[in-house]
């Protein structure tokens, strides 16, 4: 199969299992190390902020994509769920986000990612009970 077919397929599968739009998911590459690093990233409809929601390395897009699809087929059995209320620094709304991890700071982690620390202030971050 085509390798532009075949990442074209797995992101597909990846959006499908996540149960979210196209326009909810960014899939962003790039070379780090000689490695590929993709960085799966969620859009919130609601206030169109984005944020992390996990990152694979891997040889090439494929072995990524690969990696990435088995997260997210097995994510909730493995990770906690948090809670985090926080708020931009030029907005009045507090918002409310929920993120899979293994502990608060990779929660928070997520939430900052590729931003300044100084945008977002944090209220808190809540361990969700576990079903």
């Amino acid at each position: 199969m085509d390798q532009n077919a075949e990442v074209a397929r797995l992101q597909q599968e990846i959006q499908q299992h996540l149960g979210l739009d196209a326009a909810q998911l960014l899939f962003e590459y790039r070379q780090l190390n000689g490695l590929t690093r993709l960085d799966l990233i969620t859009v919130n409809p609601r206030h169109q902020q984005s944020f992390l929601l996990r990152y694979e390395e891997g040889i090439d897009k494929l072995d990524c994509l690969r990696k990435m699809l088995d997260y997210v087929q097995r994510f909730r059995d493995t990770e906690s769920s948090f809670t985090i209320q926080w708020r931009a620094r030029a907005e009045k709304e507090l918002q409310t986000s929920y993120f899979r991890a293994h502990n608060m700071y990779e929660a928070l982690d997520k939430l900052y990612f590729g931003r300044d620390l100084n945008i977002i202030t944090v209220f808190s971050v809540v361990l969700n009970p576990s079903s």
